[in-house]
């Protein structure tokens, strides 16, 4: 290290260092931010004091005022539940359909089905609600199982395909091609009818023998005319909305090595209340149908 000298131009004493002839000169710091910096000091040491700030080996230092952010989010949530409480009793007491009818619970479980969406649902379903590529857009009329409220709620609580649950919603799809029950050609003709009655391709005779392929290993869960059976979650195959994609690829990996989405079963996950509200909300996006007319009770009718 070179002895300090004094800048020709300036006069002021120079550090002592220099780097390709670069020097730098000692001036001192402004006082202005001297004292600021003094006073950044003085304040860290009073908020680690205050303030929960030391990392320890299981925890940290509490602070003398004994804030903490978790704290502080534990009251609001209580004083939240207090705020709900009779809300949700409410809610507790009516069944789904009691609460579709009141538009005052109405209203209360669509808001909180929003926020238990955001929580629960997003990560599949999109913060819309939208889906993508095996996850179902919940804002169309088109629904695997049934649309109306109590049918969606009883999807929220028993899950689809969840392993060792008897109560789950099951399908299971064969795979044609995987499992040898149909040829490579095969496949491909079922394609081009699944295609044509999708109205996305023209008839041709591909779609032809596609067709009597069809009738023999698919209509008796999709329907002769790709109608789609809620009884065993087969979906409408007679409209342009898919769940994977309707291209010729994705239809062919489809039907070659069939699907096997899974939702959880939210009964067992959620309160009963949050799933009242979640299904509720998930029934106002704008797909929600009404529940189907009873039965009429024939022989009870004729007594």
């Amino acid at each position: 290290m070179s002895k300090p000298r004094l800048d020709d131009a300036t006069g002021v004493e120079t550090v002592g260092h220099e780097w390709d002839g670069i020097e730098e000169l000692n001036n001192p710091l402004p006082r202005w931010w001297l004292w600021s910096f003094y006073a950044c000091i003085v304040f860290a040491i009073g908020y680690c004091v205050a303030y929960p700030a030391i990392p320890l080996l299981n925890t940290s230092t509490k602070g003398m005022l004994g804030w903490s952010s978790r704290g502080d989010l534990a009251k609001e949530m209580t004083a939240e539940g207090l705020r709900t409480a009779s809300l949700r009793a409410e809610l507790d007491k009516a069944s789904i359909e009691q609460i579709a009818a009141d538009p005052r619970l109405r209203r209360a479980a669509i808001d909180g089905g929003h926020a238990a969406f955001k929580v629960n649902c997003v990560q599949c379903h999109g913060n819309g609600a939208a889906g993508s590529a095996g996850y179902p857009n919940l804002n169309d009329d088109d629904w695997l199982w049934g649309g109306d409220v109590a049918t969606i709620h009883q999807t929220l609580v028993d899950g689809v395909r969840q392993p060792g649950d008897d109560a789950t919603r099951m399908s299971q799809m064969p795979a044609f091609g995987r499992d040898g029950i149909l040829t490579a050609a095969q496949v491909q003709d079922v394609v081009s009818h699944v295609r044509v009655i999708a109205g996305e391709e023209k008839p041709s005779a591909s779609a032809q023998r596609g067709a009597a392929i069809f009738e023999a290993n698919c209509a008796v869960c999709h329907g002769a005319g790709g109608e789609g059976s809620r009884a065993v979650g087969a979906p409408k195959l007679a409209d342009a909305i898919w769940l994977y994609g309707g291209d010729r690829k994705t239809l062919t990996q489809t039907i070659t090595n069939a699907r096997y989405g899974v939702m959880p079963a939210w009964g067992s996950r959620l309160d009963p209340v949050t799933v009242k509200m979640l299904a509720t909300y998930v029934h106002s996006l704008g797909g929600g149908e009404e529940a189907p007319a009873p039965v009429p009770d024939i022989a009870a009718a004729a007594k």
